[in-house]
């Protein structure tokens, strides 16, 4: 089995959406933006940025929900329970939400993004931190720096 590879599992609350994941995420994050905190009902929403290729819904068919603007943020159409998002323009990327897997103890985020709108007592074990989200060009950079944070 490659470095790459894993083998994650996880579903939505009531059980009708299901998916796995055969690749390891690029970065993990939390978001404290208010559009996340309102989504999640929570201080911040936690995500891992995963291949496509390594992401496969198993069960069910997700509904697109929150904003229905430039992300599309995918939710089981049942118990409405946030699964992942398609950022507009990356087709090769998932932002899964890391509490959606069957086994979540092992998540920890690595970047934290819109620290600017976090709650003031909400805090993450995060490395890196951006009061909104990073610049384009900074993607590169934070990828590698995560691998190598993960590999240490």
């Amino acid at each position: 089995m490659s470095v790459d590879t894993i083998s994650w599992e996880g579903g939505c609350r009531c059980g009708q959406v299901r998916f796995t994941v055969s690749l390891k995420p690029v970065i993990t994050m939390a978001c404290h933006c208010t559009s996340c905190q309102k989504m999640s009902s929570s201080a911040f929403s936690l995500s891992a940025l995963v291949p496509a290729d390594g992401f496969s819904l198993t069960q069910g068919e997700p509904v697109i929900g929150g904003l229905h603007g430039e992300a599309r943020h995918y939710f089981c159409p049942h118990c409405m329970s946030w699964l992942f998002t398609r950022p507009q323009g990356i087709d090769d990327l998932i932002n899964l939400r890391a509490t959606m897997l069957d086994d979540a103890s092992g998540y920890v985020p690595f970047m934290e993004t819109w620290t600017s709108e976090k709650l003031p007592w909400a805090s993450t074990p995060a490395v890196r931190s951006f009061a909104q989200l990073p610049e384009p060009d900074e993607f590169p950079r934070l990828l590698q720096a995560y691998a190598e944070h993960c590999a240490a």
